[in-house]
């Protein structure tokens, strides 16, 4: 089945159905995970830090399971030297032949670029990597990095802007996570084995504890519970603003913005590296 035809048939019943936007506070959204005391949750619940030694990282995760959503999470990042430390946000699903939709931001010296790494599984296999250099500074504010995951694409936006999009390409044959639902998870830690210049670039401890901020996070997603969905409750409608994202794509400008993205910050794209693919590039590099 073509993915035009299958989304004809998806989107009619998704928006008779209801979506759950999720914007309360971290107490009510997120378990601390592990860390022993280094996760915290502050501001009555509108801050949530996350702080690596060199003893151990930390972590949390969404209470929430999700199939389909736009996600959005502000997040400032580890300051000064981060060479080492690398802050994870994702979602994820369970099992040998997981899905996950990742964030990763690798961490570098003072004065050097953090970059950005995307990495999209599908049934355990991931090998989908593109990496991108910010257009500013991540470590001086807050800024908000989102996921859209609705039944034809995903979605990664910094600020509102997209900078890669994974295509529903199902009928020629590739995964695409559609049946798993995933959690939020987020961590930070210590990989300076990789993270940094290939791990020459070790974690300086003197500079510990790193500390990575998290705020306004905004769940506008069908949640998984008792093997049920959220969107699949006929009692009750949607508007068709709060559904949008279930039939969201990237418009002329959206393309524009990504395709800018895409030429100016970013540093590696799996489909471009034929070296690492002897046999052949992946099949969706040239189909998308």
């Amino acid at each position: 089945m073509a993915p035009s035809t299958l989304i004809s048939l998806l989107l009619p019943l998704f928006a008779s159905f209801l979506s759950s936007s999720v914007s309360a506070n971290f107490y009510n959204s997120f378990d601390l995970t592990w860390g022993d005391g280094r996760s915290k949750i502050l501001n009555n619940g509108d801050l949530l830090t996350l702080s690596l030694d060199k003893a151990s990282g930390s972590g949390f995760q969404s209470k929430n399971e999700y199939l389909f959503g736009k996600i959005d999470m502000q997040l400032k990042l580890v300051s000064g030297n981060s060479a080492g430390t690398v802050t994870a946000y994702y979602l994820s699903s369970k099992g040998a032949t997981w899905d996950e939709i990742d964030f990763e931001f690798l961490g570098n010296l003072s004065g050097d670029p953090y970059i950005l790494h995307t990495n999209v599984f599908c049934q355990g296999k991931g090998n989908r990597e593109q990496q991108f250099y910010l257009w500013f500074d991540p470590t001086a504010d807050f800024h908000t990095y989102s996921i859209l995951w609705n039944p034809q694409s995903i979605i990664f936006s910094v600020d509102g802007t997209p900078i890669r999009e994974f295509k529903n390409l199902e009928s020629s044959g590739i995964p695409f996570p559609k049946s798993q639902a995933m959690r939020i998870y987020s961590s930070l830690w210590n990989a300076d084995d990789w993270a940094t210049r290939g791990g020459l670039v070790k974690t300086d401890w003197s500079q510990a504890p790193f500390t990575a901020s998290y705020r306004n996070f905004n769940a506008d997603a069908c949640v998984w519970s008792n093997g049920a969905s959220s969107c699949n409750s006929a009692s009750t409608t949607t508007s068709a603003s709060s559904s949008s994202w279930l039939s969201q794509q990237l418009d002329t400008t959206g393309q524009e913005r990504m395709k800018w993205v895409q030429k100016n910050y970013m540093i590696y794209n799996y489909c471009t590296d034929a070296k690492r693919f002897p046999q052949g590039l992946p099949p969706e590099c040239k189909l998308s």
